[in-house]
């Protein structure tokens, strides 16, 4: 794990909590990432360094109890709800919880790629979706889009969960439909968004600079910053510069104040101006990440989101002289390869 002094102490105190009482709360982990500010990679080694040393990460360490949990009533949340809602509450109702011994069946399964038993995972633990959304109501988001949020973040625990681990997959996936709400709830808080990556670290550096500015009695630099979050003094430049607070569109400017700036920029409507720009901002980020993409993939996203207006799937076949089905597939691995499907979802629809 690539963490700094401060922090590798921080972990090796939980660690050897843990060693001692051979288990850790789920709560005491979820606590200090957040607490540190971890990405998905530190996380992810912190879960396998848990593994290595055996300790076992339960919902109940230091219980004589499992605790229930909290009861899901469907009539509770279905009375103030919209139909989509409802809907999507009576279809979650038809999926079973699942045993433990079906989780590891299923996370087999889920290995050897059949696609089936990963439905058949996620399905089942929609309930824990729900329950957790339902802590993030009031963010000016309905509780639809927070378990929409929720379930990537769920998928994504369903891709990654391990069960050689032996700890509930419900353990493990709380995490990460957590996180996954926490940056729904951030992306939509603001018009203009910038890429959750460049979000993680802006927090991590601000939370860095906080403590150490209590810490140390002034402002700290930014050498010291480095050293604490475990960046380069270029990545903590580059994120403030792409962070940095934007100025409203509807600031009044001139003399009198008798215009806006969104009233500036191209568009018939206010809205459109807010669109362009948002697409404006991601074909940028687009351009940087594509310069690491092999010559084929690289020109097939070109042409596919970059160019004005976009290729459509036909046009780009002849042009390279390939099918259509291929240029397909080569889109879609070098979106994964990207990493960024999240940020393309806001981008227009490429020409068909």
């Amino acid at each position: 794990m690539t963490l700094s002094t401060r922090m590798q102490v921080e972990v090796a105190d939980l660690l050897a909590r843990g060693d001692e009482e051979g288990c850790l709360q789920l709560s005491e982990v979820e606590r200090l990432a957040e607490e540190l500010d971890l990405d998905d990679t530190e996380i992810e080694a912190l879960f396998e360094e848990i593994d290595r040393r055996q300790i076992t990460l339960r919902d109940d360490c230091g219980r004589r109890e499992r605790p229930t949990g909290p009861k899901y009533e469907n009539g509770e949340l279905a009375t103030a709800t919209a139909d989509s809602l409802q809907l999507f509450l009576n279809e979650m109702a038809r999926y079973p919880l699942l045993t433990a011994k079906e989780e590891v069946e299923l996370a087999k399964r889920i290995e050897r790629g059949d696609m089936e038993a990963k439905q058949t995972m996620i399905n089942s633990n929609l309930r824990l979706v729900v329950s957790i959304a339902k802590r993030y109501r009031g963010h000016d988001l309905s509780l639809l889009d927070l378990i929409q949020e929720g379930i990537l973040g769920l998928i994504r625990a369903v891709e990654k969960f391990d069960w050689r681990r032996g700890y509930k997959f419900s353990t493990y996936a709380t995490w990460w439909i957590r996180q996954a709400v926490q940056r729904g709830v951030a992306n939509r808080a603001h018009t203009i968004r910038i890429p959750v990556h460049i979000g993680d670290r802006e927090r991590k550096i601000a939370r860095v600079q906080a403590r150490l500015t209590s810490t140390l009695g002034r402002t700290p630099t930014d050498e010291e910053i480095a050293e604490e979050t475990g960046l380069r003094l270029d990545q903590i430049d580059d994120t403030r510069r792409a962070a940095r607070t934007v100025t409203s569109l509807d600031r009044p400017i001139g003399e009198e104040g008798e215009e806006t700036l969104v009233a500036l920029l191209p568009g018939e409507e206010g809205e459109e101006a807010f669109e362009q720009l948002h697409v404006s901002l991601l074909a940028e980020t687009l351009r940087s990440a594509v310069r690491a993409l092999p010559d084929l993939e690289r020109r097939v996203v070109e042409l596919r989101y970059l160019e004005d207006p976009p290729v459509g799937v036909g046009a780009v076949a002849d042009e390279l002289g390939i099918t259509s089905d291929r240029v397909k597939r080569i889109e879609t691995a070098a979106l994964e390869r990207l990493s960024i499907e999240r940020e393309l979802q806001e981008l227009h629809e490429p020409a068909a």
